[in-house]
């Protein structure tokens, strides 16, 4: 069996943090190092991770976290996933970085869907960095909790970046031993292997 694995079959929502033991400066970089390099379509990166630690932001994010509100006032650190608003200003950043392939193959396969479907596309690569994250919460042992009962308008309000718009966040930190959630407690439910994989 692979350490990855195992990793994952470890691995919880967590459901209860221990609110004094903080994440290091250190393992906080090498997750935006790891986010970094997340992929996406065509490299299309139309995202922004915003790592929220200040603990008085973190008070005002909770009151818009529905049932989530006391995982991020306890969590180490909440990274709120944010999609680029604008898809003309999408459109730029596209031409001032990527190769001229990808560019064309978004005019020509992408573009002609209208803004409506190019905003669900964007949507939909910010998704991948977040299997990104939590993958390596897994490997690193960190504590996640992914949250998508967010208010997004409220916490726009609070980040106050208009060029971005918030999907949903993940608390990250140290989990109680406690945690009723634990896979010890709460064995994990998934879906038997017969039901989802196809071999052809």
């Amino acid at each position: 069996m692979s350490n990855f694995l195992e990793k994952m079959q470890q691995r919880y929502t967590v459901k209860q943090y221990k609110p004094d033991v903080k994440l290091s400066q250190t393992v906080l970089d090498e997750l935006k190092a790891i986010l970094q390099l997340s992929p996406s379509s065509i490299n299309s990166q139309p995202w922004k991770f915003t790592f929220v630690t200040d603990k008085e932001t973190k008070t005002q994010l909770a009151p818009f976290s529905y049932h989530n509100k006391q995982r991020v006032l306890d969590s180490s650190c909440v990274v709120v996933f944010q999609v680029i608003k604008d898809v003309a200003a999408f459109e730029q950043q596209i031409k001032d970085h990527l190769p001229e392939g990808a560019v064309n193959y978004y005019y020509n396969m992408i573009k002609p869907s209208g803004d409506e479907e190019i905003s669900r596309w964007l949507v939909n690569q910010v998704y991948i960095a977040l299997g990104v994250l939590l993958s390596a919460c897994a490997q690193m042992d960190i504590g996640s909790t992914p949250m998508e009962g967010i208010e997004p308008d409220k916490y726009d309000g609070i980040l106050g970046d208009d060029k971005y718009r918030s999907l949903f966040a993940v608390a990250l930190g140290v989990q109680d031993e406690n945690d009723t959630n634990h896979p010890d407690r709460r064995p994990k439910l998934r879906l038997d292997r017969e039901k989802i994989f196809q071999d052809i």
